[in-house]
Formats: C-alpha cells, sequence, structure tokens
C-alpha cells in the first residue's frame, strides 16, 4: 500500500502546496515566542505570577516537541493530508481559545492544545512537502522551509508587539484564527489525498517523554520560590528520571518504538540534541528575559520592546545564512565552537544592564551578537547530523532533533526563570535576578563551545543539509 511519502504530484502544481504549508508553518514557529512580549500585559490582565506565566511559554513547547516524533507517525498511518486537516483544526481552535481566555488556566490549557495540534501539523506539512518536490526542485522547497523556521521565531517577538500595543494581547491568538481557516479552506485543493499505511502507534511513548519533561520542567520553575531542597522541587524532578528511565524500558519493548536506541546512541544524534537543545534553550531564555527587563524595569511599551526585537530577528536569519556558508567549507565543528563562543561573549555583554542606562547602549549590542551566533548553530545541529546518519534512520534522526528544538526552548525558559525569580516577583524593581540570567546563559553557551569541541563530528557535510531545526 502506497504512503503519503511516494511521489504524487499536487492537482494545483507545487508552489502553491508550498506557500500554502509555509504559512501554516509560520504560524506554528511565530506562536514559539509571540507571547513573549505580550506576557506582562497577560500576567497584569489575568493576575499572573511568575511561574503561571513560564507555563505560558513553556506549556506550547512541551506539547509541541514531546508530540512531535508521534505526530510523524500518525501521518504515516493515517495519511498526511488528514494529520494535516486534524492539526490545524486543532491549532486554529486552540487559538480562539486562547484569546478568550479569562483565567491562566484556560489560557495554559489552551497552549497545551496549540502544541498538540502543532505537533501534527508540523510532520505531516513536510511529509507533503517532501512528496510534492523532487531533485533540485526539493531543496530550493527545503530552503524556504528552513528560512520559516530561521526567522520565525525571532519575528514573532515583534509581532507580538505589535498586536499587544495595538489591538491587544488576545490578538496574539485571535490573528492565528482567520489565517487557520483560511488555509483549512485552502488544503483540500492543492494537497491530494493519499492513504496510510497500518501501522503499530506507540502511544505509550509518546505519553512517557512528554510526561517526564513537563516534570522535568515542573521541578525547575518550583525551584525559584520554594528552593532546590524542597519536596516541590525534588519529587517532580526524581519523578521525571523516573519517567526517562521508563521510557527506555518501553522503547525497547514496543514493536515500533517512537526513537529507537540505536539511532538515539550515535554520536550524530546525541550531538545534534545537545547542539540544539542548548541553542533554543538559550535563545528563547534570552527572549524571555529580555522581553520582562525592557517592560518591567525599563518601563518599555510592548511596541517599543517589540522594535527592539527586530536587529535581533535580523541577527539571527544572518547567522543562519552564515552557518549555512560556513559548514560547507569548515565544517560542522568549528562552526559549532565558534556560535557558542560568540553568544556567550553576546550574552556576558548583557549583564551590563542599568535601569539608569539606555537599553539601546547595554541590552541590545550583546542581545544582536548572542543572536548571531544561535543562527549557526541551529544549521549545525541539524546538518551535522543529517549527514551523518544512515540514509533509513534519516526520518527518525530528524524527528529527535525537532524534538529537542521545541524540548531545549521549554527547558531553557525554565531555568532563567527559576534564575532570576527575585527580580521577577510582584513588585520586585531589582535587577539581580536578570543578571543571574543573563550571567547563566553566558556560561552555558562557553560551556556549550567546550563540549562540541569533543563532541560534534569533525569533517565537512557530505551533502547539502543544511537548514534550521524546522527544516528537515
Amino acid at each position: 500500500m502506497k504512503t503519503d511519502t511516494s511521489p504524487v504530484k499536487a492537482r494545483a502544481g507545487g508552489w502553491p502546496v508550498l506557500v500554502l504549508l509555509c504559512l501554516a508553518q509560520f504560524m506554528l514557529i511565530v506562536d514559539i515566542t509571540v507571547v513573549q512580549v505580550a506576557l506582562p500585559t497577560i500576567g497584569a490582565e489575568l493576575a499572573l505570577d511568575r511561574e503561571s506565566l513560564t507555563w505560558v511559554v513553556t506549556t506550547y513547547t512541551l506539547c509541541f516537541g514531546g508530540l512531535m516524533v508521534f505526530g510523524g507517525r500518525l501521518a504515516d498511518a493515517l495519511g498526511a493530508r488528514r494529520t494535516l486537516l486534524a492539526g490545524l483544526g486543532l491549532f486554529t481552535a486552540a487559538s480562539l481559545m486562547c484569546g478568550l481566555a479569562g483565567s491562566g488556566a484556560v489560557l495554559i490549557a489552551g497552549r497545551g492544545l496549540q502544541g498538540v495540534g502543532a505537533a501534527l501539523l508540523s510532520p505531516a506539512a513536510l511529509a507533503v512537502i517532501t512528496s510534492t518536490f523532487h531533485g533540485e526542485r526539493r531543496g530550493r522547497a527545503l530552503g524556504v522551509w528552513a528560512a520559516i523556521g530561521g526567522t520565525g521565531a525571532a519575528l514573532g517577538v515583534l509581532l507580538g508587539g505589535i498586536l499587544t500595543a495595538g489591538p491587544g494581547w488576545t490578538w496574539v491568538f485571535f490573528v492565528n484564527v482567520p489565517i487557520g481557516l483560511l488555509v483549512l479552506a485552502a488544503v483540500p485543493a492543492v494537497v491530494p489525498a493519499a492513504p496510510g499505511r497500518p501501522e503499530r502507534l506507540d502511544v505509550p511513548g509518546a505519553l512517557v517523554v512528554t510526561t517526564a519533561t513537563a516534570l522535568l520542567i515542573y521541578g525547575l520553575v518550583t525551584a525559584g520560590d520554594a528552593g532546590w531542597g524542597s519536596a516541590g522541587t525534588l519529587l517532580p524532578l526524581a519523578g521525571a528520571v523516573l519517567c526517562y528511565v521508563l521510557f527506555v524500558v518501553v522503547e525497547r519493548s514496543v514493536r515500533a518504538p517512537l526513537m529507537r536506541a540505536e539511532t538515539l546512541a550515535r554520536r550524530p544524534v546525541i550531538s545534534g540534541t545537545f547542539v540544539m537543545l542548548l541553542a533554543t534553550g538559550l535563545m528563547l531564555g534570552l527572549f524571555f528575559l529580555s522581553s520582562l527587563y525592557l517592560q518591567h524595569v525599563m518601563g518599555f511599551s510592548a511596541l517599543e520592546t517589540g522594535l527592539l526585537f527586530l536587529p535581533v530577528a535580523i541577527a539571527i536569519t544572518l547567522g543562519t545564512q552564515l552557518g549555512g556558508h560556513l559548514i560547507g567549507r569548515l565544517g560542522g565543528r568549528p562552526v559549532a565552537v565558534g556560535s557558542f563562543v560568540v553568544t556567550a561573549a553576546g550574552a556576558l555583554l548583557m549583564t551590563r544592564i542599568s535601569p539608569d542606562a539606555n537599553a539601546y547602549a547595554t541590552l541590545l549590542p550583546g542581545f544582536a551578537l548572542a543572536a548571531l551566533g544561535i543562527g549557526p548553530a541551529f544549521v549545525t545541529a541539524t546538518t551535522t547530523t543529517m549527514a551523518n546518519i544512515p540514509p533509513g534512520e534519516n526520518g527518525v534522526a530528524s524527528g529527535v532533533i525537532n524534538t529537542f528544538h521545541e524540548l531545549g526552548g521549554s527547558i531553557g525558559v525554565a531555568v532563567v526563570s527559576t534564575v532570576a525569580a527575585s527580580s521577577l516577583a510582584p513588585g520586585s524593581t531589582g535587577i539581580g535576578g536578570f543578571v543571574a540570567g543573563l550571567t547563566l546563559c553566558a556560561v552555558a553557551a562557553g560551556v556549550a563551545a567546550v563540549v562540541s569541541l569533543g563532541l560534534v563530528p569533525p569533517g565537512k557535510p557530505a551533502g547539502a543539509f543544511v537548514g534550521h531545526g524546522h527544516g528537515h
């Protein structure tokens, strides 16, 4: 029986398919960061504390990343178009739920449902693209797809500032509804239906790994208020360890595991997941701290904050393009090391922040430099993995890298939120917590550079596997 990954030809031609699916993917990637600038306003209107605001960010990326490989398997089993429509419908409905939320609990639940919808939509959309385009056209199509991932997260912060300052923070979510409905209406006309294949789905594995990461994040966030030695911190962290162990047991026992242990144990996969985890954690961690610092301490409006992020968006885009060129010439290892060194230097410059100094002179230069460094790290993570993995394991390896792209963001925000807790408490005006969080980012990037020196495979990639975490 044919699957959705067999060559098919879209009824309306390939490029309308690409435009439509890239629009949907852009919506998903933007939603990773679009709430960052709106957080202070959301917190004030819904009376949310630091812990709740952290979950507003992390719940989406947690569900998106934790269920993404499962979403890919579901697309194989049920058909890519069917899974795509289900994910898009859920994401659109959940966006409406978030916009209408009158409490933190409803908003966080809506963010989780958005993440589930994204986990179904994204791998199904990529499966349609890879089956629609072939040869050089596929390379160009994947290049466009990679560009969406490289710039969407950064531009989301700018969009969040514009919407929050204009019609209000609820439109950060409402804007997805007409876009989602438009894509839902157009998909049946341009994306051909193709049968799936009967396949065992590793539902237990997907649930266990997502639960494990949720417990890990809960423990990290709780530590900011209760302390590292409290039962509220230690019990969730211990539960996370047990669930990760259980995940390994489940994957070894099921016939069609979500993630094969043999693939996860390969050095290129370990290297790629490490680089992706750190790069995304640093990016979203710096976004989180900077947005709250600018609005809480410096008194910036949501629009002013979004505009300050514009050079950061440009820097990430330039870094991603630069990384793609450098990897082919120098290889992945020096690019990874250099990326984290530049990121560490940028984060260290950001620690010069002061309520009495101009944010454009203290925060922005280091922020842009750190963003420039993070861009090539994204490319390195995907490229060095996909170029050193046997062809039969490409799909699983790509899914694992994409999973850690989202989970890295969740963990990064949780960690910096905990370290900066003293400055994020209601009524706090001190910047000690922000400086501590930025210092941690600098140290983490420096350690990542040292680890990459020995972990990232040497040599130049054999093929053109250049892209952002969502590129392949």
